[in-house]
């Protein structure tokens, strides 16, 4: 029963909401002997599921369900009076009202099902989920957004972790705790330039991870650095943070100041973004590099305090954390921060771009494995994406691979399906939790390879989820690639070998 109301996107309180007032007004209709004790029951339950959600659970879409329920209500006043109905032609007035209660009613319930409370989906791994906020100051790096020469880089991050089984705790809220959820989702309203109650949904939504549960016994536990998308908020991919996190996994998810949609700090104050494009290319992209070189360092800086938490005997952290066995992540402009992050620190192991287009300016042979996980392209639509990723996958001296999973659109390697109109253009076309579970599936199982060794059937186990182009570095003037597509269970493959010369690759990726 949770489960069918979870996907028509109203809470069991909405749904019983919008029953009762469907039945109000189709009480007008009923024969007087029990139409009177149909009304006054339907009346009762409407009523006092407005007050509870008006009070506890209020979402803007309510507002529509209250007005349908206030036309129901003076429809059913003859009913509840015990009056007879209105003979002859004097009906149609009242099966106009009719008319508008139930596209009220019906309105209302679609819109709040077209932007719903995200319901995060129950993890898959053996280790229930704990989740944690840090705020960390890098005493060595200026803040170059403002003119203040004592201000040091600050960043936020959030941790998800394999928590204690039976660790009793209250659901993290999605975009942080009263009132920091708030203000959040109205930065990030702000920075989409939709109204602030469009985003009261996630606002509202609390995850499957326990807040400052214990951590679970054994360990060390890999680790996992992210980075949002450019305007992007840390919890932004937390389905794919707790499901790596139940299969024994530590994510780091950072809020970037200045580039996130808004940032709260410890102490209270708001940091609100200051990125935006320009609508120059030529702009846009040198921005873009250096927002990219901030994040790359900011990764860096993550992984060192991580190191310190793992070090800290007081902590709870401590002895907890295999920063030998890290990971760099991130979506969009994140991925393009990963992916240079690897280059530039030695001690990433792997990567993972998710849909991210490569911006660093100084792209060179790397010698750890590399997964871009890519929606499929319309014709014409950033022409030089591929090419320019495809580039810096031949670069890597090891395993890299790029997987495109049909059905998805940008925005599907996040949390955005579960809270998106259903709009194909928004959200592709695999529903709500379907590309989150293929995002999360993919980067474990590339996890689990880099960061645990197994690594045995990875090509054969990614290629069930889309299209996989697989590079395998070897001398510098040649490069093995294969592709292995995957339409449906009964796997074709296709292997296909490229030989390119050095001066030959950079000219493709040169972008």
């Amino acid at each position: 029963m949770t489960q069918t109301i979870a996907a028509l996107g109203l809470s069991p309180l909405e749904l019983l909401l919008v029953l009762s007032g469907l039945v109000l007004t189709a009480s007008r209709w009923l024969p007087v002997r029990f139409g009177r004790g149909v009304a006054l029951s339907a009346a009762a339950v409407a009523v006092g599921s407005a007050i509870v959600t008006a009070t506890a659970a209020f979402r803007w879409q309510l507002l529509v369900v209250f007005a349908g329920i206030a036309v129901g209500l003076v429809l059913a006043l003859p009913v509840l009076r015990g009056r007879p109905r209105t003979p002859g032609k004097r009906r149609w007035p009242a099966a106009l009202a009719g008319v508008v209660a139930l596209v009220l009613l019906a309105g209302g319930a679609a819109a709040g099902a077209a932007l719903p409370v995200p319901a995060f989906p129950q993890p898959t791994g053996r280790y229930p989920v704990g989740s944690t906020v840090r705020q960390w100051t890098d005493e060595t790096r200026p803040e170059t957004a403002t003119d203040d020469p004592t201000d040091r880089r600050t960043v936020v991050a959030q941790l998800w972790y394999p928590a204690v089984p039976g660790a009793i705790g209250q659901a993290s809220r999605y975009l942080g705790p009263d009132p920091e959820a708030a203000t959040v989702a109205s930065g990030v309203a702000g920075y989409l330039g939709v109204p602030a109650f469009v985003l009261d949904g996630p606002a509202q939504a609390r995850t499957q991870a326990l807040a400052d549960a214990p951590v679970a016994a054994g360990g060390p536990f890999p680790v996992v650095l992210f980075s949002p998308g450019l305007g992007g908020v840390r919890t932004q991919n937390t389905a794919w943070a707790e499901e790596l996190a139940s299969r024994g996994y530590v994510v780091a998810a950072l809020d970037h100041p200045y580039d996130s949609a808004a940032v709260v700090l410890r102490d209270g104050r708001v940091i609100a973004t200051r990125v935006s494009a320009t609508g120059d290319d030529a702009e846009d992209r040198r921005h873009a590099v250096g927002w990219t070189a901030i994040r790359a360092a900011d990764l860096s800086f993550a992984l060192s305090e991580l190191s310190r938490l793992d070090r800290d005997a007081s902590g709870m952290f401590h002895g907890k954390l295999d920063t030998a066995r890290a990971a760099v992540t991130g979506h969009s402009l994140g991925g393009a921060a990963a992916l240079q992050a690897l280059r530039q620190d030695p001690r990433f192991v792997a990567a993972i771009d998710l849909d991210g287009f490569p911006y660093d300016p100084a792209p060179r042979r790397f010698t750890r494995p590399v997964l871009a996980l890519t929606h499929p392209l319309e014709p014409g639509e950033s022409p030089d994406y591929l090419p320019r990723l495809t580039g810096v996958l031949q670069l890597s001296g090891t395993d890299a691979y790029r997987l495109e999973v049909p059905g998805t659109v940008h925005l599907s390697f996040t949390d955005a399906p579960l809270f998106l109109p259903p709009l194909p253009s928004l959200m592709g076309s695999l529903g709500r939790t379907e590309p989150i579970r293929i995002t999360a599936e993919a980067s474990a199982d590339f996890l689990d390879a880099t960061l645990g060794g197994r690594t045995a059937d990875l090509a054969d186990r990614l290629a069930a989820l889309g299209e996989l182009s697989a590079y395998r570095g070897g001398r510098p003037n040649a490069i093995t690639a294969r592709r292995y597509l995957a339409p449906d269970a009964r796997r074709r493959t296709i292997v296909r070998t490229e030989r390119m010369t050095w001066a030959q690759q950079h000219d493709s990726s040169s972008g």
